[in-house]
């Protein structure tokens, strides 16, 4: 393809994205309140079509990275959205009524109640290290809010792209669920939409950007942007079982997870004992020949890879101790990197400071509990907080002296997959939630409806001021002032 050819194709996507927002605009004002049964059949054929795609999804997915375990995506990708679809269609008529609430006294006797409207054209933008659970959970909330939605999907994932694209333009017009890919070549383009509302998944920086384009239209937005997580273990705590955990959460997906640890503290005597337990739970779950088991995923890329790598060096370079889980020949085993664990790390150091998202895993020793709190106070606040600790008072100190955006006790990333609650993030970790009920929310409108009593004089408060009821309400409600305060 030319040059001029390359800025056409461009062009033409570019300019069919904004043909697809106005049908959206359009037919959402066409039909701006869809109903219950409609919500529920069209998230029911999102998980049906889930179900039905989830071989040819999981190869795609496998051959966007060049290696992740099937299993992994069904169980991580797949799973998750059969579970959100289905709390969503057991859950809709419920969140759908309207909400009755009181009237002040003054107003006793009329009404008052919040209806749920949908917003209108929902822009969700997805990251590569989930694309399919990022892309339809999202989708999930919104069509159960009852809105039109426009998806941004990675431009390193093309094969689960297009997947994507063909399962759900089997199901939805594009004036209703629309899927760009890599051929928005730039994402401000997208954002600079001005959509009802915004959902972002990826980093810190990316949702700074994607927040100052939705200013430029005071557009709402969802940001889950990760952070760098901590597993906290308790002296309390078996060490064996707290390694096997956390090990678990830096090696699935490699890492590659926006609520896998980020490092863990532990206590300054148990930390050799913890680091041959997470050597121990590496080789138990992937074998000295990880490079060759299916079950273990590959970095996304040659450029994320070199970025760990960089990570690595500077943290040696500047006195810290990587161990690696098994042997990593980076020849031979191109991307798939084991496990890295890293001690003696210094503040100056970049492990400490980025959110490292791989399969490197820094361990911080602490003396006493307090002490690890105040170090997970001084950082950024986390996407996700992992304790693991047998004292319940133990816990509910640790639960109330730090922010997270979510808490799994005694294990890693569970809480995330549990729809009831919402999933979201603090801080520099993100806003808002796109889970739950919370998530509908979200997505909606939260309209206040205040109906007069047909016979109710509120006139009686109108001018001119000075009436016998407006001093009976004023003195009921006020009571006296203080006359000497000038």
């Amino acid at each position: 393809m030319t040059l001029l050819q390359t800025q056409q194709f461009n062009d033409a996507a570019s300019e069919h994205m904004h043909t697809v927002f106005r049908q959206q605009r359009a037919a959402f004002d066409a039909t701006p309140y869809p109903d219950l049964e409609h919500r529920r059949s069209k998230i029911s054929a999102i998980k049906k079509q889930v179900i039905r795609y989830q071989e040819v999804i999981a190869n795609a997915v496998n051959t966007d990275f060049g290696s992740r375990s099937k299993d992994e995506t069904k169980l991580l990708d797949l799973l998750g959205l059969v579970l959100e679809a289905e709390h969503a269609i057991h859950h809709v008529k419920h969140w759908m009524r309207p909400s009755k609430r009181h009237t002040e006294l003054l107003f006793l006797s009329n009404q008052l109640h919040v209806q749920y409207q949908p917003k209108g054209v929902v822009g969700v933008i997805v990251p590569w290290n989930f694309p399919v659970y990022l892309a339809l959970a999202p989708l999930i909330m919104a069509i159960a809010a009852g809105n039109r939605v426009m998806i941004k999907l990675s431009e390193v994932t093309p094969a689960t792209n297009a997947v994507i694209k063909r399962m759900l333009a089997e199901i939805f017009a594009e004036d209703e669920v629309a899927v760009f890919g890599e051929e928005i070549v730039d994402p401000a383009q997208f954002t600079a939409l001005p959509f009802n509302h915004i959902i972002f998944t990826g980093s810190p920086a990316i949702g700074r950007v994607v927040m100052r384009a939705a200013a430029d239209h005071l557009t709402p937005v969802t940001l889950e942007l990760g952070g760098k997580s901590p597993a906290l273990v308790s002296r309390n705590y078996p060490l064996a079982d707290a390694a096997k955990r956390i090990l678990h959460g830096k090696a699935t997906n490699s890492g590659q997870i926006c609520v896998a640890p980020d490092y863990a503290l532990v206590p300054k005597e148990k930390v050799d004992a913890f680091v041959a337990e997470c050597q121990s739970s590496f080789m138990t779950m992937y074998g000295a020949g990880f490079s060759s088991n299916s079950n273990y995923t590959s970095i996304i890329n040659e450029r994320h890879l070199n970025r760990l790598l960089d990570i690595l060096e500077d943290a040696k370079a500047k006195g810290a101790d990587v161990i690696v889980c098994g042997e990593y020949d980076r020849t031979r085993d191109a991307r798939r990197m084991p496990v890295h664990i890293v001690l003696n790390c210094t503040p100056d150091m970049r492990i400490l400071k980025e959110e490292l998202f791989g399969p490197v895993l820094p361990v911080v020793a602490y003396d006493t509990l307090d002490e690890a709190i105040q170090y997970i106070r001084a950082g950024e606040r986390p996407l996700a907080l992992y304790c693991f600790s047998l004292d319940a008072h133990e816990r509910d100190n640790i639960l109330k002296q730090t922010h997270s955006g979510g808490v799994t006790i005694n294990d890693w990333g569970w809480h995330v997959v549990n729809h009831d609650a919402p999933f979201g993030g603090i801080g520099n970790s993100g806003m808002g939630t796109y889970h739950g009920e919370e998530g509908f929310r979200e997505l909606s409108h939260a309209k206040t409806v205040f109906a007069r009593h047909r016979f109710f004089p509120t006139q009686l408060f109108y001018p001119p001021y000075g009436t016998w009821v407006q001093k009976m309400a004023l003195r009921f409600f006020l009571k006296q002032g203080d006359p000497d305060l000038k």
